[in-house]
C-alpha cells in the first residue's frame, strides 16, 4: 500500500472509459473539478493515458489515476504501459482489473508493487465476495466491490454485498477504503448507496450517457455529501 496516497470519505470515482479523450475530457474534468471542491469531496478521475497530463495540469483538486498499467521496468516492452511514466505523466495512481481489462491475482500482486515503488496509488477492481477478500490481502489503498454483471445495468449492489465487503475488507485491512460501484445511474442511487454505509461509489455510463452530463455530477456529488453527511453529523 502507498503510505503517502491521502483520500478522504466520502469519495467518488467517475471513469470516462473510451468515451471521452482529448478536449471533451477536459471540460468534464474542469466540471468535475469545480464540483469537487464546491463539496469537498475527493473525485478520482480515469481518463485515457494520453489525457492525463493533460488533466493533471489543468485542474486542482480532482485525483488522476490511470486506467490500468503494467508490472515491468524500466526497458524492453513496447505497447505496454510504464509505471514510471504513468507518475511522470502526473498521476498520482492506477486502477487495476476492472471487468474490462481483467488481470489476474498474480498480475495485480504484482502491479501494486511496482505502483508502491514509484509512488503511485492503487484502487482494484473485485467481482464477487470471495475477490474482494483475494483482493485485500494484497494492500491496495482502495477497492471497488463491483458486481461485473451489473455494470452499466442501472442496476446496483444489494444491501448484503455492500455490507458483507465492507466487514470483510475492516478485518483484513481497515486501511483500506471500500468503493462500492456498478449501476450508479443517477443521484438517488449515490444517496441510497452511502445510506447503507459504502464510503464512496462512482460512476460512468450514468454521467457520460446522461441528457446533461455535467449536471448529473453535479447531482450525483451533492447526494453523496448529503448522504454522509445524514449518517456521520
Amino acid at each position: 500500500m502507498y503510505k503517502e496516497f491521502k483520500i478522504k470519505p466520502p469519495f467518488f470515482e467517475i471513469g470516462p472509459k473510451a468515451y471521452l479523450y482529448g478536449e471533451e475530457m477536459l471540460k468534464l474534468a474542469k466540471v468535475i473539478d469545480k464540483v469537487a471542491m464546491k463539496y469537498d469531496v475527493d473525485i478520482i478521475v480515469t481518463p485515457q493515458y494520453t489525457d492525463i497530463r493533460l488533466l493533471a495540469d489543468n485542474t486542482e483538486r480532482i485525483l488522476v489515476f490511470a486506467q490500468h498499467m503494467d508490472y515491468l521496468p524500466v526497458g524492453r516492452g513496447l505497447g505496454s504501459v510504464l509505471p514510471e511514466a504513468v507518475k511522470a505523466a502526473g498521476a498520482v495512481g492506477v486502477m487495476l482489473n476492472h471487468a474490462e481489462k481483467p488481470i489476474t491475482l498474480d498480475e495485480i500482486e504484482k502491479t501494486i508493487k511496482r505502483a508502491d515503488e514509484v509512488g503511485l496509488a492503487t484502487i482494484v477492481c473485485a467481482d464477487t465476495v470471495e475477490d474482494v477478500k483475494a483482493i485485500a490481502k494484497l494492500g491496495p489503498n482502495l477497492i471497488v466491490a463491483e458486481p461485473t454483471e451489473l455494470i452499466g445495468t442501472g442496476k446496483t449492489s444489494d444491501s448484503n454485498y455492500v455490507l458483507e465487503t465492507i466487514r470483510i475488507v475492516n478485518e483484513i485491512n481497515p486501511d483500506i477504503m471500500v468503493l462500492q460501484g456498478a449501476g450508479i445511474s443517477n443521484g438517488q442511487d449515490v444517496y441510497n448507496t452511502i445510506k447503507l454505509g459504502a464510503q464512496a461509489t462512482g460512476s460512468t455510463s450514468g454521467i457520460i450517457k446522461a441528457e446533461d452530463p455535467y449536471a448529473m455530477v453535479e447531482e450525483m456529488i451533492y447526494n453523496l455529501r448529503k448522504a454522509w453527511d445524514e449518517l456521520h453529523k
